[in-house]
């Protein structure tokens, strides 16, 4: 049973983070909790690499002292999985914004698909999408493009060590990706459209693993609250 001090001290907490919530809601929820149940007024919380709203799975969040392993969590090797929708793209290469272009995909089969996977395995340079929170001049690149500006992004080389397709089902491709820091999953699906001659967009993710952490071992924020409300009322 964790009491007061041991958050202060530090806690990793794995957290299966759910579709449609930021992972700042994440991190303040928990903080709420924590600090309502032990009635304390501050605590640091924090987490180790932001999950798009659209996407579910594993966020480590760091509490009290732990908060300064952020940075060394962050730059850990990270598993996804999901789909990508070929055949249509989005601004945002995701769900976000609507479709805006629609391309065929009579001339893709399942050997292409496969054999497509290969160019982006290894150091590749990768532009990381229009709509995204990176920072340039001071200002996001989503408020930019929000704004109808256009903006030049330079590419980044990313490392990806995995990109396994695990169901072809045209349009949808499923597949599992295991990568380095700073790679973007939805600049990937966009990517493999583009090699694929058609157009992709990311239609399902979930990240699965970061380091030798594992979203199998993470509980949901309400699964959290009802262990904390528990461990209050049998101290």
């Amino acid at each position: 049973m964790l009491t007061e001090q041991d958050y202060k001290d530090g806690q990793i907490l794995l957290i299966d983070k759910p579709l449609q919530w930021t992972s700042f809601q994440a991190v303040n929820k928990l903080r709420w909790l924590i600090r309502k149940n032990f009635g304390i007024k501050k605590i640091k919380v924090g987490h180790a690499g932001t999950l798009d709203p659209l996407a579910s799975g594993l966020l480590i969040i760091c509490t009290g002292k732990f908060t300064k392993r952020i940075q060394e969590f962050m730059g850990q090797t990270k598993e996804y999985t999901g789909t990508i929708t070929l055949g249509s793209t989005t601004p945002s290469y995701d769900l976000e914004t609507e479709i805006d272009k629609t391309y065929s995909i009579d001339h893709i089969s399942e050997e292409m698909v496969q054999r497509t996977t290969e160019q982006f395995i290894g150091e590749i340079e990768q532009y990381p999408p229009v709509f995204s929170a990176l920072k340039k001049d001071g200002k996001r690149l989503y408020e930019y493009a929000r704004q109808g500006e256009e903006v030049a992004i330079s590419a980044r080389k990313i490392t990806i060590s995995a990109f396994e397709i695990t169901r072809i089902e045209l349009p949808e491709v499923d597949f599992r990706v295991v990568c380095g820091k700073g790679t973007y999953i939805r600049s990937l699906a966009h990517d493999f459209g583009k090699a694929l001659e058609s157009g992709g967009h990311l239609s399902v993710l979930r990240r699965t693993k970061i380091g030798e952490f594992s979203v199998e071992d993470a509980i949901t924020p309400e699964t959290f609250e009802n262990q904390l409300g528990a461990e209050i009322e049998t101290a």
